[in-house]
């Protein structure tokens, strides 16, 4: 008796004319099979091995690949329940379309750092502001987050109390708050945020967000003057030869004013040099007003030249002077001091206002931090770096230097 002729795939059988494709078993053990196999791999460690998991899971993810988009949703619900997802299953799934990797990222508790990265580093926006939003963000994932400067990314990141960020990510995000400047205020909010990247990012903030900076980080350092008090003396007496010595104890000393500076100025004193300069300041005057104050020019020239004004109450109020003197200040560098109306422009009277709540000794440390960043740390390879926009090298250069790399980048690049 012959054999019967063995039966072709139900995909393989000719089809009626002008009669419907038959598909619907094809669909339905497709899609029992997928089941079955995101079963096993569901499976918890006392019924499946690991190499037996493995096997199931090549093998799903080679069906994935052609499989249908709801296809692949529905194994991505049903993993993001286990706490081991396989993982070259979960970074298929993570990269696939938002619809389908929402499921992971918003329900499974249990992806790791190394999945996570890997969605940052290949996967659209949305992916990254999903991830974003998870309790627990590591430092190393933040890391990946915060490459691309994406705002609706950085937003969901810094709003994120579980979140934690590395010292590197917060410089990140400090440089893209100039081009971002609404992630300012969330920003400040953060605790890992250090003096050194508010004082830098005072520069572009609004009035606000300014305002908020001088009350939080303008700190005093009379904790640094107690407990090196006695190193002036010590210092004087070797005549001020050690350079890191005499860079630190100048950022911590309770003078302002340059002694030395005002024995070579052709004025008797700062305030003298204030009261010229409301006849109109020229640069040579600026200079010597920056000189008289303990301030490189490039400082000086950085506060005189600031839109919002806040600079100047600081550096008054630093040096001692009077709140007459911020008045001057303003009219020589030729600013409304009143409206049409007769009265006080909003922006001299914030200013004002910005000098009688700020103490001296907080002032000088933020005026001090300026300096030091805007100007002791311009290094030639510094300047160099920073016409050039190499972002790659900034690994290479102090707090101080990174500081004026953002401050400063766009000033040389003009």
């Amino acid at each position: 008796m012959s054999e019967p002729a063995p039966k072709r795939p139900v995909e393989d059988a000719p089809e009626p004319s002008g009669a419907t494709p038959v598909v619907a078993p094809v669909a339905r053990s497709r899609a029992t099979l997928l089941k079955r196999l995101a079963d096993v791999v569901c499976l918890p460690g006392s019924r499946v091995n690991a190499f037996e998991r493995a096997m199931t899971s090549d093998l799903l993810i080679e069906m994935l690949r052609e499989a249908a988009p709801e296809e692949r949703a529905k194994v991505a619900r049903r993993l993001a329940n286990i706490a081991d997802v396989p993982p070259s299953l979960a970074r298929m799934l993570l990269r696939d379309t938002i619809q389908i990797a929402a499921n992971l990222l918003e329900h499974s508790q249990h992806l790791g750092d190394a999945d996570l990265i890997d969605c940052a580093l290949h996967a659209e926006p949305e992916h990254r502001r999903l991830i974003a939003l998870r309790r627990g963000v590591g430092e190393a994932v933040g890391d990946a987050l915060v490459r691309r400067c994406e705002q609706p990314v950085l937003e969901a990141l810094l709003r994120n109390d579980m979140a934690r960020l590395s010292h590197g990510a917060l410089e990140t995000i400090v440089a893209c708050t100039r081009d971002n400047p609404r992630l300012i205020a969330l920003l400040l909010r953060r605790p890992e945020l250090r003096p050194s990247h508010a004082y830098i990012m005072f520069w572009w903030a609004d009035a606000d967000c300014r305002r908020l900076i001088l009350q939080r980080f303008a700190v005093s350092r009379e904790v640094l003057q107690d407990a090196v008090g006695d190193l002036f003396s010590l210092a004087a007496e070797e005549g001020w030869q050690d350079p890191l010595t005499r860079k630190a104890l100048q950022f911590i000393e309770r003078r302002q004013r340059n002694r030395a500076a005002i024995e070579k100025s052709p004025f008797g004193s700062l305030d003298e040099a204030i009261a010229a300069a409301q006849s109109g300041m020229t640069r040579e005057l600026a200079e010597e007003i920056s000189y008289l104050s303990g301030l490189k020019p490039m400082t000086g020239a950085k506060i005189m030249t600031d839109p919002g004004g806040e600079p100047i109450a600081i550096l008054c109020k630093a040096t001692g002077l009077p709140k007459g003197a911020v008045k001057a200040l303003w009219r020589g560098l030729r600013r409304p001091e009143t409206d049409g109306a007769g009265n006080i422009t909003p922006a001299l009277e914030r200013v004002l206002t910005c000098f009688d709540s700020l103490a001296v000794d907080r002032a000088q440390t933020v005026l001090r931090y300026w300096n030091w960043a805007l100007s002791s740390a311009l290094t030639p390879s510094l300047m160099k770096a920073i016409r050039d926009g190499d972002d790659d090298a900034v690994d290479e250069f102090s707090a101080p230097q990174r500081a004026a790399m953002l401050a400063l980048g766009r000033d040389f690049a003009r």
